[in-house]
């Protein structure tokens, strides 16, 4: 008896991957050998195993040189006769910034099979197996493409409810050159920031080229001031003349507090059927500015506005305004504090209108000044005795003076 096996090994579909693909990579290693002779003759045993099985076949992928990790353990196969194959599965990773090219991997294959079988007597068959340990190369190729790098992220102007500008800084550090290029930034999840001018055309796009980008966004009322995720890719023209995607990468951009205001009183007294200007303090306590600010209040019973807006005009995060308003209080006004609705309209840097959250306007009707209560009775007759002195002397240098 003659032959051995001969095992070749082969990558099932496409060889062709690109940096950062995770993918599960079969191999399939197929068995060609075949037994050469085989002595028949009285009084021979015919041996169990045939020469040309591989048995207890067990593959192993390795990486190589090639830019990937395989994150699989080796695979048994088991025993593997001639003329079939057997397919090996392994959870492969490509380094994300993986140069382009062809590279060789090594499928590495452990196996025995029967090398000889002695017959000792009429009755035993003694076995000879071969341990093998074969490497066989297969190629696997990196597609050229856009790999990109943010290294710097400045916001403009952005804080919790209005919008603003995202400054990029991105550099192409794949390896496809890339026409027709368009930096573009996507909402991250569920993040708060959404833009609203998210793409930037920059044309020719070489590898390590880099492109300063401007993008337009919307920061939800809701957002809280820290740092939040925005996709970034660029969509271009690659190497085989397709337009596709580059994979995403994922920066954070820092967002600032809401803007906010507080509302002070300042004089903000009045009696029952008087007219009187209220002022309050106006004071911008947000993270940034607002501009051509206005103060506005609603009012309630008892009191009328003549006059219900006031113009503060721009407020830097920290600055104070004073807001006047002028009422009129209806004569039959019970003395006690009122609150009226109050609320700031203001303009971002992108001249955006918003108005701020309700605030409280508090207004205090008091009592009308008794001056008997101020001075008292006994002060009151000096003054009227001191008057009608002063009168009387008066007429008297008038009429009785001497000419």
């Amino acid at each position: 008896m003659a032959g051995n096996p001969e095992l070749s090994a082969h990558i099932v579909g496409t060889n062709e991957f690109s940096p950062g693909d995770d993918v599960s990579l079969p191999v399939e290693v197929e068995n060609t050998g075949l037994n050469q002779f085989m002595i028949v003759k009285s009084g021979i045993i015919s041996p169990g195993d045939l020469s040309s099985t591989a048995k207890q076949l067990t593959v192993t992928l390795g990486a190589g040189d090639a830019p990937l990790v395989v994150k699989a353990d080796p695979q048994i196969a088991g025993d593997l006769p001639a003329s079939q194959s057997a397919t090996a599965a392994f959870h492969i990773t490509v380094n994300k910034y993986a140069p382009a090219g062809v590279y060789q991997i090594p499928v590495i294959l452990n196996y025995t099979y029967l090398y000889q079988a002695n017959q000792e007597g009429s009755e035993t068959l003694n076995y000879q197996y071969k341990s093998i340990n074969q490497t066989i190369l297969v190629p696997i190729h990196i597609k050229p493409q856009i790999e990109i790098a943010v290294s710097g992220v400045h916001a403009d102007n952005l804080n919790a409810g209005i919008e603003g500008y995202v400054n990029l800084t991105v550099k192409n550090v794949g390896s496809d050159d890339g026409q027709n290029a368009v930096v573009q930034v996507m909402q991250s999840g569920q993040s708060p920031l959404v833009p609203t001018e998210g793409s930037s055309y920059i044309g020719d796009f070489p590898v390590g080229a880099v492109a300063d980008c401007s993008f337009r966004v919307q920061v939800s009322s809701d957002a809280q001031q820290k740092t939040y995720p925005l996709d970034v890719l660029v969509y271009y023209k690659n190497y085989e003349g397709d337009y596709v995607d580059s994979p995403v990468e994922t920066v954070g951009v820092p967002v600032g507090g809401k803007v906010k205001f507080s509302l002070t009183p300042e004089d903000v007294s009045v009696t029952p059927g008087g007219k009187k200007v209220l002022t309050y303090q106006v004071q911008n306590i947000g993270g940034t500015t607002a501009y051509n600010a206005e103060a506005r209040i609603s009012a309630i019973v008892p009191f009328t506005c003549n006059d219900d807006t006031s113009f503060l005009g721009t407020l830097a995060p920290g600055e104070t305004r004073t807001a006047s308003f002028e009422v009129t209080t209806d004569s039959d006004a019970t003395i006690k504090e009122y609150g009226m609705d109050a609320e700031v309209l203001y303009r971002d840097a992108l001249d955006n209108q918003f108005t701020s959250d309700p605030l409280k306007a508090n207004v205090q009707v008091v009592a009308p000044v008794n001056p008997l209560s101020v001075i008292g009775i006994p002060a009151l007759m000096v003054i009227i005795l001191a008057m009608l002195a002063a009168a009387g002397y008066g007429a008297y240098l008038k009429w009785f003076k001497p000419r």
